[in-house]
């Protein structure tokens, strides 16, 4: 009986959402097409089984460039960091466990989908250290950097001093370059709002130039805070944290679940690039990139895109809405941008010269299916002008099954791209084409 409920609710699932009727480009760059949002009873769901890649397939570069494996059979690899002596490390991480988020109907069928899309596996808790001694292309030396962190994602190293963000803490350890492993236990900086439900898990961490502040992020506790504000204390937000005094300030907030960190070399603005909400349609709302203003309101939960109310928060907030900022630059609805990395210092075609890569891990809830790329978005005079163009695609099989997911990206030591595919378990090398 078991069996025959849960092939029925599947069913169900997949025959009830909406189908977007607009076209992704149109809800890209500064001035998105925002239609009306629609409601239904039961959300949309498009969830991509996750199959990993076939033996000698790989996703289709952009023309001019190519593509191959850095580093194969990760253990869900989300996060990338280079080392100024090349090393590549990678967080191999997922979920902590979340026992108040994982209580209801919704949360079961969330947690069937999230087993689909190949996101349910038990974290690996491990940074792992890849290097490329020869320069052929392909990591030939892998070893363990750190382990026993609880869901590591963002790295950092100011001087001897590696970061790491873990799912609930700011840790510091000693590093030394050449260093193939962090040796002893790491000192906590500041502890992260967490919890028992901690819904958006992810924590990245940047540094400023001098190395003496950090930015963190942490996403929102719910949706659209439908457990009440009270669970969303510092979080929807990028945080500032002292690492010599040990405290931390909400420098942006109003961001429902922002992953990416990158500075803009000409202006040294933050960037960053933000999830938005769910269960408006599939053609609601957009993700975007933004820079950052410290003090800065972005709308979550209130509204989004500036003063475009979300009817579903009660009580309502017209004070906040009216304060809210309009990101600079939309990237399309559900396409889960996470990666962002600034092109300076890589070797790739003139027409990556200035701009953001941004890892798109892909749509669960839009019909059709949005993201799944590795796009660029060109910048001119410090901002982001044009379409997002495709650098990575085909991660999707011809049977819409996820072959790979893409997440981190990041510019490694001669200038290639690298991109962290969590599904296919691979870290992907772009170069320009021979």
């Amino acid at each position: 009986m078991r069996r025959v409920v849960v092939l029925l609710s599947t069913a169900l699932l997949a025959a009830c959402g909406d189908h977007a009727v607009l076209p992704l480009h149109q809800a890209t760059g500064p001035d998105p097409a925002l239609p009306p949002p629609r409601h239904s009873p039961v959300p949309t769901v498009d969830v991509a089984t996750a199959v990993g890649w076939p033996d000698g397939a790989r996703p289709r570069a952009a023309d001019g460039l190519a593509v191959e494996a850095f580093a194969r059979d990760l253990d869900h690899p989300r996060w990338l960091y280079v080392l100024p002596n090349g090393d590549v490390l990678v967080a191999e991480t997922n979920a902590p466990p979340k026992p108040a988020d994982n209580k209801g109907i919704k949360a079961w069928f969330m947690q069937r989908a999230m087993k689909k899309a190949g996101a349910a596996t038990p974290s690996a808790n491990r940074i792992t250290l890849l290097r490329d001694a020869d320069g052929d292309g392909r990591a030939e030396r892998r070893t363990v950097f750190a382990s026993g962190i609880n869901s590591p994602f963002g790295m950092a190293l100011v001087g001897e001093d590696f970061y790491v963000a873990a799912s609930d803490a700011v840790l510091r350890y000693t590093y030394r370059r050449g260093d193939t492993a962090l040796g002893g236990s790491p000192d906590t900086v500041v502890a992260l709002p967490a919890g028992p439900r901690n819904h958006h898990w992810t924590r990245n961490l940047i540094a400023d130039a001098q190395g003496r502040r950090l930015y963190v992020t942490v996403g929102s506790n719910s949706n659209v805070a439908e457990h009440g504000m009270d669970e969303e204390r510092d979080r929807a937000a990028v945080l500032e944290v002292d690492p010599a005094a040990r405290r931390y300030r909400v420098f942006a907030s109003g961001l429902r679940n922002p992953n990416g960190l990158a500075r803009e070399p000409k202006t040294g603005r933050l960037w960053t690039v933000v999830n938005e909400r769910d269960e408006l349609g599939s053609d609601l709302v957009p993700d975007y990139l933004t820079s950052l203003r410290d003090g800065g309101f972005y709308g979550w939960p209130y509204s989004y895109f500036g003063a475009h109310v979300d009817e579903r928060v009660k009580p309502p907030r017209p004070d906040l809405v009216a304060q809210a900022i309009v990101p600079d630059y939309a990237l399309g609805a559900h396409v889960a941008a996470l990666g962002l990395a600034h092109s300076a210092g890589n070797a790739l075609p003139d027409a990556y010269a200035e701009g953001m890569f941004i890892g798109e891990h892909g749509s669960w809830n839009r019909k059709p299916p949005s993201g799944y790329a590795v796009v660029f978005v060109r910048f001119a005079d410090g901002r982001p002008v044009g379409v997002p163009q495709d650098v990575l695609t085909g991660f999707l099989d011809e049977r819409g099954r996820a072959r790979g997911r893409p997440v981190g990206v990041a510019i490694d030591g001669r200038g290639a791209l690298l991109v962290a595919d969590d599904v296919g378990n691979v870290i992907w090398r772009v170069t320009a084409a021979p």
